[in-house]
């Protein structure tokens, strides 16, 4: 699972985490029931704020979902998932954008792909993505062309980019392809007054996640001699975050004139969360719960009545715990998440609750999502964030 949009369970709260979720699964079994099992490996996270976006338009509250069946990656619970065409759309582009980027890894030789065989089965797999991707398009009314003529634009931009070039001019396919699919959400849920305001949002959320993907990428690009857009064009890293600055304060402008149902979730990912991934991206912050030591929150040392890292009475045994087999099959499937590492999870065997390794590094408190208020009015009216400072 890749994406700019990390968001922090903890900060999102209960019941906006349960909703992230639900799109998170109904994308990847949209990607299952129209694709086969071998799709689902291009689950993404910022493909979901497709699915995110739609049902936040939806005139109609409480369409859209269905219960699933048990599953490995949620601890093999039932849950209520996003379901319709907000989901499709997402796996179509889902299944686009990565069928690109795949040809693109083919192209560069990256790893393994270096090898004639693993590069002829790699360039089969992402035609069938490619395929299927526009079928998923066509069956809601989107035409995936937007997408296949960014990614073919890209490759040239690239080529000719040098010493001098606007970055802009190298993020332009990106905007573009991202701007499409931020538009026809507008279309799906019935509210064509939004296409213009998603739009807009969308150019400049994919000018962002061009952006922060070179940032990420630039000193490993340089050790390894791949092509990195700030290294190509000279600029540099103040610039990038000036740029990234601006598009997160206009998608904060462009979703303040859409039309929502219920904006919630839309906006904590889309202004909260996107603030967040700056500062991760420039290296201003971390992610994580708690007061900065790992003793704080690990589970395997949590502070106690008798104070910082006095373990608690030990819980009651449960008689519902898995058997080895069970609990492996489920660890297998944690595994491939990043629940076991920043979120909290079903022990796989024992059934309790636990934290994530890495969810002992500090994010700041529940208030941090309220430093995007600083000089902009009211960015937090309708956010269900938990902030109380009066943003």
């Amino acid at each position: 699972m890749f994406g700019i949009v990390r968001p922090c369970r903890h900060r999102l709260g209960e019941s906006l985490k349960t909703q992230w979720m639900a799109h998170l699964c109904g994308l990847c079994l949209a990607l299952r029931k129209d694709h086969g099992q071998f799709a689902r490996i291009v689950t993404n996270y910022d493909g979901l704020l497709i699915s995110v976006l739609t049902e936040a338009q939806a005139i109609v509250e409480g369409g859209g979902r269905r219960t699933a069946g048990p599953c490995p990656l949620r601890g093999m619970r039932t849950a209520s998932v996003a379901n319709g065409e907000g989901a499709r759309l997402s796996a179509a582009v889902s299944l686009v954008l990565a069928s690109a980027k795949v040809r693109d890894h083919v192209a560069d030789g990256d790893g393994l792909l270096a090898r004639k065989p693993v590069a002829l089965a790699a360039r089969r797999v992402a035609a069938g993505w490619g395929a299927a991707g526009a079928r998923s398009g066509s069956a809601v009314g989107f035409d995936t062309a937007v997408l296949v003529d960014a990614v073919d634009r890209q490759l040239g931009i690239e080529t000719l980019a040098g010493p001098g070039t606007p970055i802009l001019t190298v993020t332009e396919p990106t905007e573009t392809a991202t701007a499409a699919a931020f538009a026809h959400t507008a279309v799906l849920a019935g509210r064509p007054g939004n296409a213009a305001p998603l739009a807009e949002a969308g150019r400049l959320f994919g000018r962002l996640a061009h952006l922060l993907d070179a940032v990420e990428d630039r000193e490993t690009d340089a050790a390894s001699g791949a092509w990195n857009p700030l290294t190509a064009t000279g600029t540099s890293l103040t610039e990038a975050r000036r740029l990234a600055d601006d598009a997160v304060h206009g998608i904060r402008l462009a979703l303040r004139e859409a039309e929502f149902g219920d904006a919630k979730l839309a906006h904590v990912l889309l202004v909260h969360e996107l603030r967040g991934s700056v500062d991760r991206a420039f290296g201003s912050s971390s992610c994580g719960h708690g007061s900065g030591t790992a003793v704080m929150s690990s589970p395997y040392a949590p502070p106690g009545p008798g104070g910082p890292g006095v373990p608690p009475p030990p819980e009651p045994p449960r008689r519902d715990r898995r058997g080895l087999l069970a609990g492996c099959a489920v660890w297998m499937g944690l595994a491939c998440t990043c629940q076991m590492c920043c979120g909290t999870f079903e022990d796989p065997w024992s059934r309790q609750r636990r934290e994530g390794l890495c969810s002992g590094s500090d994010c700041g408190d529940c208030c941090d999502c309220c430093s995007c208020c600083e000089g902009c009015g009211n960015c937090c009216d309708g956010c269900d964030c938990g902030c109380d400072c009066g943003c």
